[in-house]
Protein backbone atom coordinates (compact mmCIF):
# COMPACT_ATOMS: atom_id res chain seq x y z
CA UNK A 1 0.00 0.00 0.00
CA UNK A 2 1.26 3.26 -0.88
CA UNK A 3 0.54 6.58 1.12
CA UNK A 4 1.14 10.20 -0.33
CA UNK A 5 1.86 12.81 2.22
CA UNK A 6 1.56 16.08 0.84
CA UNK A 7 2.33 19.94 2.63
CA UNK A 8 0.72 22.72 1.29
CA UNK A 9 2.74 25.09 3.37
CA UNK A 10 6.50 23.77 2.17
CA UNK A 11 4.35 22.45 -1.42
CA UNK A 12 6.04 19.69 -0.68
CA UNK A 13 4.75 15.84 -0.74
CA UNK A 14 5.98 12.43 0.96
CA UNK A 15 5.35 8.66 -0.56
CA UNK A 16 5.15 5.97 2.45
CA UNK A 17 5.10 2.68 1.18
CA UNK A 18 3.26 -0.01 3.43
CA UNK A 19 3.07 -3.44 3.50
CA UNK A 20 0.25 -5.28 4.59
CA UNK A 21 1.53 -6.72 7.79
CA UNK A 22 3.31 -2.93 8.72
CA UNK A 23 -0.93 -1.83 7.57
CA UNK A 24 -1.82 -4.10 10.20
CA UNK A 25 0.65 -3.00 12.80
CA UNK A 26 -0.69 0.30 12.37
CA UNK A 27 -4.19 -0.03 12.58
CA UNK A 28 -3.72 -2.21 16.18
CA UNK A 29 -1.47 0.82 17.30
CA UNK A 30 -3.60 3.25 16.44
CA UNK A 31 -6.47 1.93 17.92
CA UNK A 32 -4.57 0.82 21.29
CA UNK A 33 -3.41 4.77 21.51
CA UNK A 34 -7.24 5.75 20.91
CA UNK A 35 -8.71 3.22 23.46
CA UNK A 36 -5.97 4.32 26.07
CA UNK A 37 -7.22 8.03 25.34
CA UNK A 38 -11.14 7.52 25.64
CA UNK A 39 -10.51 5.55 28.98
CA UNK A 40 -8.42 8.38 30.55
CA UNK A 41 -10.90 10.91 29.08
CA UNK A 42 -14.03 8.74 30.81
CA UNK A 43 -12.16 8.22 33.93
CA UNK A 44 -11.51 11.95 34.23
CA UNK A 45 -14.70 13.19 33.00
CA UNK A 46 -16.32 10.49 35.63
CA UNK A 47 -14.08 11.18 38.73
CA UNK A 48 -14.42 14.78 38.51
CA UNK A 49 -18.12 14.99 37.56
CA UNK A 50 -18.74 12.36 40.75
CA UNK A 51 -16.52 15.02 43.14
CA UNK A 52 -18.18 18.01 41.86
CA UNK A 53 -21.98 16.90 41.50
CA UNK A 54 -22.61 17.00 37.80
CA UNK A 55 -26.14 16.02 37.80
CA UNK A 56 -25.99 13.05 35.39
CA UNK A 57 -22.14 11.92 36.67
CA UNK A 58 -23.30 12.45 40.60
CA UNK A 59 -27.16 10.25 40.08
CA UNK A 60 -24.82 6.99 37.98
CA UNK A 61 -22.43 7.01 40.81
CA UNK A 62 -25.06 6.86 43.53
CA UNK A 63 -26.53 3.80 41.27
CA UNK A 64 -23.50 2.21 41.30
CA UNK A 65 -22.76 2.58 44.51
CA UNK A 66 -26.28 1.68 46.18
CA UNK A 67 -25.91 -1.33 44.03
CA UNK A 68 -22.72 -2.38 45.47
CA UNK A 69 -23.68 -1.83 48.60
CA UNK A 70 -26.52 -4.15 48.20
CA UNK A 71 -24.95 -6.71 46.65
CA UNK A 72 -22.39 -6.37 49.61
CA UNK A 73 -25.22 -6.56 51.94
CA UNK A 74 -27.10 -9.47 50.71
CA UNK A 75 -24.15 -11.31 50.63
CA UNK A 76 -23.65 -10.91 54.47
CA UNK A 77 -27.09 -11.60 55.34
CA UNK A 78 -26.70 -15.17 53.16
CA UNK A 79 -23.53 -15.31 55.47
CA UNK A 80 -25.68 -14.81 58.36
CA UNK A 81 -28.25 -17.14 57.49
CA UNK A 82 -25.97 -19.55 57.37
CA UNK A 83 -24.00 -19.08 60.63
CA UNK A 84 -27.36 -18.68 62.39
CA UNK A 85 -28.15 -22.34 61.13
CA UNK A 86 -25.26 -23.32 62.33
CA UNK A 87 -25.09 -21.73 65.61
CA UNK A 88 -28.47 -23.00 65.72
CA UNK A 89 -27.32 -26.59 65.16
CA UNK A 90 -24.62 -26.09 67.80
CA UNK A 91 -27.01 -24.69 70.70
CA UNK A 92 -29.39 -27.88 70.50
CA UNK A 93 -26.44 -29.95 70.32
CA UNK A 94 -24.88 -28.27 73.58
CA UNK A 95 -28.34 -28.42 75.34
CA UNK A 96 -27.98 -32.51 74.72
CA UNK A 97 -25.15 -32.37 75.62
CA UNK A 98 -25.92 -31.09 78.96
CA UNK A 99 -29.47 -33.44 79.37
CA UNK A 100 -26.88 -36.16 78.91
CA UNK A 101 -24.08 -34.81 81.65
CA UNK A 102 -27.47 -34.63 84.17
CA UNK A 103 -28.21 -37.81 83.24
CA UNK A 104 -24.93 -39.13 83.85
CA UNK A 105 -24.51 -36.97 87.22
CA UNK A 106 -27.38 -38.90 88.56
CA UNK A 107 -26.45 -42.30 87.76
CA UNK A 108 -23.00 -41.82 89.48
CA UNK A 109 -25.13 -40.58 92.32
CA UNK A 110 -23.30 -37.07 92.23
CA UNK A 111 -25.22 -33.38 91.99
CA UNK A 112 -24.63 -32.06 88.30
CA UNK A 113 -22.49 -28.70 88.53
CA UNK A 114 -24.68 -26.30 87.55
CA UNK A 115 -24.13 -24.40 83.89
CA UNK A 116 -25.80 -21.02 83.03
CA UNK A 117 -27.34 -21.72 79.34
CA UNK A 118 -26.67 -19.20 77.11
CA UNK A 119 -29.50 -16.01 77.23
CA UNK A 120 -31.19 -17.20 73.85
CA UNK A 121 -31.19 -20.78 74.01
CA UNK A 122 -34.46 -22.23 72.93
CA UNK A 123 -35.03 -20.35 70.01
CA UNK A 124 -32.62 -17.29 69.83
CA UNK A 125 -31.83 -18.05 66.49
CA UNK A 126 -35.60 -18.17 65.35
CA UNK A 127 -37.44 -15.14 65.08
CA UNK A 128 -39.58 -12.52 63.88
CA UNK A 129 -36.65 -10.29 62.79
CA UNK A 130 -33.05 -11.04 60.56
CA UNK A 131 -30.33 -11.72 62.98
CA UNK A 132 -27.15 -8.93 62.75
CA UNK A 133 -23.92 -9.26 62.98
CA UNK A 134 -24.09 -8.19 66.88
CA UNK A 135 -26.81 -10.67 67.41
CA UNK A 136 -24.63 -13.52 66.11
CA UNK A 137 -21.21 -12.53 67.75
CA UNK A 138 -23.19 -12.17 70.91
CA UNK A 139 -24.76 -15.42 70.85
CA UNK A 140 -21.63 -17.51 69.66
CA UNK A 141 -20.27 -15.66 72.89
CA UNK A 142 -22.52 -16.91 74.79
CA UNK A 143 -21.88 -20.53 73.52
CA UNK A 144 -18.05 -20.46 73.84
CA UNK A 145 -18.86 -19.84 77.53
CA UNK A 146 -21.12 -22.64 77.94
CA UNK A 147 -18.61 -24.80 76.64
CA UNK A 148 -15.98 -24.27 78.43
CA UNK A 149 -18.49 -24.07 81.42
CA UNK A 150 -19.61 -27.48 80.24
CA UNK A 151 -16.01 -28.60 79.81
CA UNK A 152 -15.13 -28.03 83.38
CA UNK A 153 -18.18 -29.60 84.63
CA UNK A 154 -17.52 -32.78 82.44
CA UNK A 155 -13.92 -32.53 83.86
CA UNK A 156 -15.20 -32.49 87.37
CA UNK A 157 -17.33 -35.01 86.84
CA UNK A 158 -14.65 -37.24 85.82
CA UNK A 159 -12.48 -36.77 88.59
CA UNK A 160 -15.34 -38.01 90.86
CA UNK A 161 -16.77 -41.04 88.87
CA UNK A 162 -12.76 -41.62 88.29
CA UNK A 163 -12.46 -41.28 92.80
CA UNK A 164 -15.51 -43.89 92.48
CA UNK A 165 -14.16 -46.24 90.32
CA UNK A 166 -11.09 -46.92 92.57
CA UNK A 167 -13.08 -46.91 96.34
CA UNK A 168 -14.73 -49.61 94.34
CA UNK A 169 -11.65 -51.07 93.50
CA UNK A 170 -10.20 -50.49 97.17
CA UNK A 171 -13.28 -52.00 99.12
CA UNK A 172 -13.07 -55.50 100.00
CA UNK A 173 -16.27 -56.76 98.32
CA UNK A 174 -15.10 -59.38 96.34
CA UNK A 175 -15.86 -62.68 98.36
CA UNK A 176 -12.47 -64.38 98.80
CA UNK A 177 -13.57 -68.16 98.33
CA UNK A 178 -16.03 -68.37 95.46
CA UNK A 179 -16.99 -72.24 96.32
CA UNK A 180 -17.84 -71.84 99.86
CA UNK A 181 -20.15 -70.69 101.94
CA UNK A 182 -19.40 -68.76 105.77
CA UNK A 183 -19.58 -71.61 107.79
CA UNK A 184 -18.42 -68.95 110.87
CA UNK A 185 -19.96 -65.67 111.48
CA UNK A 186 -18.35 -62.44 112.87
CA UNK A 187 -19.20 -62.06 116.59
CA UNK A 188 -18.75 -64.17 119.58
CA UNK A 189 -18.80 -67.50 119.74
CA UNK A 190 -18.27 -70.52 122.14
CA UNK A 191 -14.06 -71.22 121.24
CA UNK A 192 -14.01 -74.44 119.54
CA UNK A 193 -10.72 -75.46 120.92
CA UNK A 194 -10.90 -73.74 124.02
CA UNK A 195 -14.70 -74.20 125.14
CA UNK A 196 -15.06 -70.49 126.36
CA UNK A 197 -16.69 -67.62 124.78
CA UNK A 198 -14.49 -65.34 122.76
CA UNK A 199 -15.00 -63.01 119.86
CA UNK A 200 -14.69 -64.43 116.33
CA UNK A 201 -12.70 -61.39 114.63
CA UNK A 202 -13.96 -62.70 110.93
CA UNK A 203 -15.50 -65.13 108.55
CA UNK A 204 -14.82 -68.78 108.33
CA UNK A 205 -15.04 -70.07 105.02
CA UNK A 206 -14.46 -74.01 105.04
CA UNK A 207 -13.13 -75.64 101.85
CA UNK A 208 -11.25 -78.22 100.24
CA UNK A 209 -7.24 -77.59 100.52
CA UNK A 210 -5.98 -76.23 97.57
CA UNK A 211 -9.33 -74.11 97.32
CA UNK A 212 -8.18 -70.60 95.51
CA UNK A 213 -7.70 -67.67 97.90
CA UNK A 214 -8.61 -64.74 96.37
CA UNK A 215 -8.30 -60.72 96.96
CA UNK A 216 -11.14 -59.30 98.16
CA UNK A 217 -10.47 -55.96 96.80
CA UNK A 218 -7.10 -54.50 95.34
CA UNK A 219 -4.13 -53.58 97.23
CA UNK A 220 -0.42 -53.93 98.40
CA UNK A 221 0.71 -56.96 100.54
CA UNK A 222 2.14 -55.32 103.58
CA UNK A 223 2.68 -58.69 105.33
CA UNK A 224 3.17 -62.14 104.32
CA UNK A 225 4.25 -64.43 107.05
CA UNK A 226 3.30 -67.84 108.82
CA UNK A 227 1.85 -66.83 112.12
CA UNK A 228 1.83 -69.22 114.83
CA UNK A 229 -1.80 -68.86 115.52
CA UNK A 230 -3.29 -67.69 111.98
CA UNK A 231 -0.23 -69.89 110.33
CA UNK A 232 0.18 -68.85 106.56
CA UNK A 233 -0.89 -64.87 106.39
CA UNK A 234 -1.48 -62.36 104.08
CA UNK A 235 -2.00 -58.67 104.91
CA UNK A 236 -3.30 -56.56 101.87
CA UNK A 237 -3.43 -52.69 102.42
CA UNK A 238 -6.44 -50.90 100.85
CA UNK A 239 -5.86 -47.19 101.28
CA UNK A 240 -7.14 -45.32 103.60
CA UNK A 241 -6.13 -47.37 106.47
CA UNK A 242 -7.93 -50.37 105.38
CA UNK A 243 -6.77 -53.75 105.21
CA UNK A 244 -7.32 -57.16 105.05
CA UNK A 245 -6.56 -60.40 106.17
CA UNK A 246 -6.65 -64.23 105.25
CA UNK A 247 -5.25 -66.63 107.42
CA UNK A 248 -4.68 -70.70 107.92
CA UNK A 249 -3.36 -70.91 103.94
CA UNK A 250 -1.96 -74.14 103.08
CA UNK A 251 -0.20 -71.98 100.33
CA UNK A 252 1.04 -68.37 99.57
CA UNK A 253 1.10 -67.10 96.13
CA UNK A 254 2.28 -63.38 96.94
CA UNK A 255 4.75 -61.82 99.12
CA UNK A 256 5.36 -58.45 100.93
CA UNK A 257 4.94 -55.54 98.77
CA UNK A 258 3.42 -57.10 95.80
CA UNK A 259 0.51 -55.01 94.07
CA UNK A 260 -2.33 -57.38 93.86
CA UNK A 261 -5.84 -57.11 91.55
CA UNK A 262 -9.15 -57.67 92.66
CA UNK A 263 -9.94 -60.96 92.44
CA UNK A 264 -7.01 -62.02 92.13
CA UNK A 265 -5.23 -65.20 93.86
CA UNK A 266 -3.36 -65.15 96.50
CA UNK A 267 -3.10 -67.78 97.94
CA UNK A 268 -4.72 -71.55 98.99
CA UNK A 269 -7.20 -73.02 101.48
CA UNK A 270 -5.10 -74.83 104.40
CA UNK A 271 -5.61 -75.49 107.82
CA UNK A 272 -1.88 -74.00 109.07
CA UNK A 273 -1.56 -72.42 112.29
CA UNK A 274 -4.60 -72.66 115.31
CA UNK A 275 -7.23 -74.51 113.10
CA UNK A 276 -9.86 -77.34 113.33
CA UNK A 277 -10.10 -78.09 109.84
CA UNK A 278 -9.00 -76.76 106.29
CA UNK A 279 -10.89 -73.05 105.84
CA UNK A 280 -9.89 -69.60 105.39
CA UNK A 281 -10.40 -66.95 107.83
CA UNK A 282 -10.87 -63.52 106.54
CA UNK A 283 -11.04 -60.35 108.70
CA UNK A 284 -11.24 -56.68 107.97
CA UNK A 285 -10.00 -53.76 109.59
CA UNK A 286 -10.55 -50.25 109.32
CA UNK A 287 -8.24 -47.76 111.24
CA UNK A 288 -6.96 -50.57 113.76
CA UNK A 289 -10.56 -51.63 114.57
CA UNK A 290 -11.90 -55.26 113.40
CA UNK A 291 -15.19 -55.32 111.49
CA UNK A 292 -17.43 -57.91 110.07
CA UNK A 293 -16.43 -58.50 106.91
CA UNK A 294 -19.98 -60.00 106.04
CA UNK A 295 -21.55 -55.89 105.65
CA UNK A 296 -18.89 -55.57 102.76
CA UNK A 297 -19.39 -58.55 100.74
CA UNK A 298 -23.10 -57.90 100.93
CA UNK A 299 -22.51 -54.54 99.77
CA UNK A 300 -21.12 -56.33 96.50
CA UNK A 301 -21.35 -53.99 93.52
CA UNK A 302 -23.79 -51.84 95.00
CA UNK A 303 -21.44 -50.30 97.24
CA UNK A 304 -20.07 -46.73 95.81
CA UNK A 305 -18.82 -44.55 98.60
CA UNK A 306 -18.28 -46.46 101.93
CA UNK A 307 -17.85 -43.68 104.73
CA UNK A 308 -14.53 -45.43 106.10
CA UNK A 309 -14.41 -42.92 108.75
CA UNK A 310 -17.56 -44.01 110.40
CA UNK A 311 -16.64 -47.78 111.10
CA UNK A 312 -13.76 -47.34 113.78
CA UNK A 313 -12.89 -44.61 116.22
CA UNK A 314 -9.38 -45.44 116.44
CA UNK A 315 -7.91 -43.95 113.81
CA UNK A 316 -4.05 -44.50 115.11
CA UNK A 317 -3.94 -48.27 115.67
CA UNK A 318 -2.81 -50.70 113.41
CA UNK A 319 -3.50 -54.18 113.26
CA UNK A 320 -2.06 -56.63 115.62
CA UNK A 321 -0.62 -59.51 114.07
CA UNK A 322 -1.13 -61.79 117.83
CA UNK A 323 -4.24 -61.13 119.20
CA UNK A 324 -5.45 -62.78 121.93
CA UNK A 325 -8.17 -64.39 120.26
CA UNK A 326 -7.32 -65.55 117.11
CA UNK A 327 -9.79 -67.68 114.99
CA UNK A 328 -10.37 -70.76 114.03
Amino acid sequence: MQLIITDAWLAKSRTLNLSGLQLVAAFVLSAFVLMLLTLGLYHWVFLKGAREGWPIIGSLVKLVVKDDFDQRDRMLRENLDVMARRLGDMQAKLTQLESLGERVSGLAGVAAPAVKMPSGSGGALIGSRALSLEDVQSVMADIERLQVQRTESLTGLESVLFDLKMKRILIPTQKPVIQSDVGSAFGWRIDPMSGRSALHTGLDFPALPGTPVLAAAGGVVVVQEFHPEYGHMIEIDHGNQLITRYAHSSKVLVKMGDLVKRGQKIAEVGTSGRSTGPHLHFEVWVRGVVQDPQKFLLAGQNIAAPQVAALGPNPAKKPDTSPTRPSQ
